[in-house]
């Protein structure tokens, strides 16, 4: 497996980081995942911008060029054999002395790993559970797609696999947040819900396209703080995230829902295929 690391391309195996660096030391980093289409990274932009926020929040001065980041994610897939990759983009707060860095973060670590594509069928259903562990908070005013990730990993250790089953995170407060790798959303007599930011989840880049293109099409969308009874009463549930693209739920413990059939879920689903289709079209043409 190829990698690309502070401007470098370098197999897999021979990637190596100090231990003196904070994202090891104390956890201090962040990250995005996305896939390719064609060679093309989808909603690029988005993922830098979220991901450049959480890096002037916490002083780590590095500046993502998305030009240079398409034409490196390009080159790894020809160097992987020319097909569609998985890809986590790191950024981790680099070297410095053991204890709290005063100021900022001059020298981040940045990694871009490319790894192939786990097998996915488009529209594939999935069950879901209520997970025992309950969402934490985030480290600042929203949550960043950051390293402080033994949440979600307490909460996967609950299921065999994520393959065909997600787990639905509530907060302590008892509301519906998001799942262990996803954003959650659900269908009610024709209105579609989603658990609000002051939940503390993820403003995931999939969460914003459905939210988006759902006003769109003139659809009612409600984001609030819900109870899982109001999941529960759904007619449809799917989820949301850049690799899996939209999920559908098609059971919750004993109830059961529309799952790919679902009307508003098979609107929204077409429209992100066509979407990445018609960006594929664009390159080429």
């Amino acid at each position: 497996m190829w990698a690309w690391m502070n401007g470098e391309f370098v197999k897999a195996e021979e990637l190596r980081i100090s231990p003196f660096d904070h994202g090891f030391l104390y956890g201090l980093g962040f990250f995005e995942t996305f896939r390719t289409y064609g060679g093309e990274p989808f909603l690029l932009e988005e993922h830098l911008k979220r991901l450049q926020l959480a890096l002037d929040e916490f002083r780590m001065t590095i500046k993502l060029d998305i030009g240079t980041l398409t034409s490196v994610i390009q080159e790894l897939n020809e160097r992987s054999g020319g097909e569609d990759g998985y890809f986590r983009m790191n950024v981790s707060a680099g070297v410095h002395d053991i204890g709290l860095a005063p100021a900022e973060y001059e020298k981040p670590t940045l990694i871009l790993f490319r790894k192939a594509l786990p097998p996915m069928t488009r529209g594939k259903e999935k069950s879901a559970v209520w997970l025992e562990t309950h969402r934490n908070t985030p480290e600042s005013g929203m949550r960043h797609k950051s390293h402080h990730y033994a949440n979600n990993v307490r909460a996967r250790l609950e299921l065999p696999s994520l393959a065909e089953k997600e787990g639905f995170f509530l907060t302590e407060g008892g509301h519906v947040a998001e799942g262990i790798t996803s954003n959650i959303f659900w269908v009610q007599e024709g209105v579609l819900y989603t658990p609000s930011l002051e939940t503390g989840i993820l403003a995931g880049i999939t969460r914003d396209w459905v939210l988006r293109e759902a006003t769109a099409l003139d659809l009612h969308v409600e984001q609030g703080l819900f109870t899982p009874d109001r999941l529960e009463a759904a007619s449809e549930v799917f989820v949301s995230n850049a690799v899996q693209e939209l999920v559908p739920i098609r059971q919750l413990g004993s109830r059961s829902f529309d799952g790919k059939d679902g009307l508003i879920y098979t609107q929204l689903h077409q429209l992100y295929a066509k979407q990445v289709e018609r960006a594929n079209k664009e390159r080429f043409e």
